[in-house]
């Protein structure tokens, strides 16, 4: 008679202002194997959890959409979450944000009503959601500024955090980005290149991105630069170990320079080569598309 072993399940609860790209978030989570569930009450997840664990041989992967609403079933969350992890099985809460104007931008532009909006107005909305939602905040084991991302960025993003891997250790990102466009939040750490020689101001080379081998060139030929990289690469071999044996799972590099099309692009890709054998970084460049200051990309 073989005994009967309990599956591990992992949980991600999705949470956040209305607006900020839930619906896409749960829309990879599906692609990526997950068993998805919008709008759950709480008290409902560990039953949903036990007949999912029962129904696959493997791990069980759900994810969970919970935002205002549900509003009733809010002040359940804490405790539920607590239940399962207390059952070993690995729970995360991913909480989603953006800036006020972006959420009202994005609201206007659909033409969506906003769940909270039949007294106030739309901004009084997203006032009063955030102060219900900031206990689900408090407890989010990450926060994710969606302000800046297109659909695509924000897909490669879930997926480089969430997707299941055979790989253990630490899995590491890299972010270019402008900083005229907002440093990411996400990021555990930030490094500025706006040091280094700018093509933006050299003909033949501002049109080009950071991809390109000649703008590549331009940026590593200095001493200098080829100095600051040793000693940046040199932090990281230092660094990454350390959060590995804390049991850290993901680590994100921000590079910012201050367009995020050129010197950011170009160092983010040089240590994603000198990381490769290791690591293994995944790269997204963030603003690499952008050719305006009042260049938009609405989720």
């Amino acid at each position: 008679m073989t005994a009967h072993r309990k599956t591990r399940a992992r949980i991600v609860v999705v949470t956040g202002l209305s607006g900020s790209g839930k619906s896409t978030v749960i829309k990879v989570f599906e692609d990526l194997g997950y068993f998805c569930v919008d709008n759950l009450p709480p008290v409902l997840l560990p039953k949903i959890v036990d007949l999912v664990s029962e129904a696959r041989d493997d791990t069980a992967r759900i994810a969970l959409v919970a935002d205002v609403r549900g509003r009733e079933f809010l002040p359940d969350f804490s405790r539920v979450i607590e239940e399962l992890r207390r059952g070993r099985h690995d729970v995360q809460v991913l909480f989603l944000d953006a800036g006020d104007d972006v959420l009202l931008r994005r609201f206007s532009e659909t033409r969506r009503k906003h769940p909270l909006a039949a007294r106030g107005g739309t901004k009084e909305a997203i006032r009063r959601e955030r102060e219900m939602l900031s206990p689900l905040r408090e407890m989010a084991d990450t926060v994710l500024n969606t302000s800046q991302y297109t659909v695509h960025q924000l897909r490669d993003t879930i997926v480089r955090r969430f997707q299941p891997s055979e790989k253990s250790g630490l899995q590491m990102g890299i972010i270019s980005f402008g900083y005229k466009y907002g440093i990411p939040l996400e990021a555990d750490m930030v490094v500025d290149v706006r040091f280094l020689s700018n093509p933006n101001f050299v003909s033949g080379l501002k049109q080009l991105t950071g991809l390109d081998p000649k703008v590549r060139n331009y940026v590593m030929k200095s001493r200098s630069a080829r100095t600051f990289f040793g000693k940046l690469t040199s932090f990281l071999q230092f660094l990454l170990p350390l959060y590995t044996k804390e049991g850290k799972a993901y680590f994100t590099l921000g590079v910012g320079c201050t367009g995020g099309r050129h010197r950011s692009v170009v160092v983010a890709e040089e240590v994603k080569r000198f990381l490769a054998g290791p690591v293994a970084p995944i790269v997204v460049h963030r603003d690499i598309g952008r050719s305006s200051p009042h260049f938009r990309r609405p989720l």
